[in-house]
């Protein structure tokens, strides 16, 4: 996940892992197993990954509580996007490095993937020229 230090991957693994919005107080329990940290540090954590609209959150009785803006996946192809998106980049030359680093059942999934989005684009009358 570009942009991200480590704690807050950290912090962020949590919250996707949660079936609900966290408060400050639960994500510091869940890293505490693994890390010695300060509530204020997990709390500054959460406060700049809402100012970078990674999360969003709201109140909750006195409490801030968090949640994800995105999910995971949507995250990580925004990255790639993104990555992408340089004007300097040979941008064939990069999807070709990423494919030839892919397994097998990678490939078939991708391969899935270009089907299903070209069936939705053939389906919306677009045909790409």
């Amino acid at each position: 996940m570009a942009g991200l230090g480590e704690l807050e991957r950290a912090v962020m693994e949590r919250l996707w892992a949660a079936d609900r919005p966290l408060s400050v107080r639960e994500v510091h329990s869940a890293l505490g197993s693994e890390r010695d940290l300060a509530y204020t540090t997990v709390m500054t954590v959460l406060d700049r990954l809402a100012k970078k609209s990674v999360v969003t959150r709201e109140r909750e009785g006195r409490a801030w509580i968090y949640r994800p803006a995105q999910s995971r996946e949507s995250m990580v192809a925004e990255a790639m996007h993104t990555a992408l998106d340089d004007r300097d980049l040979d941008r064939s030359a990069a999807l070709m490095a990423f494919v030839d680093r892919v397994s097998p059942d990678e490939m078939a999934l991708l391969r899935e993937a270009l089907g299903e989005v070209e069936a939705r684009h053939r389906g919306h009358g677009t045909d790409g020229g």
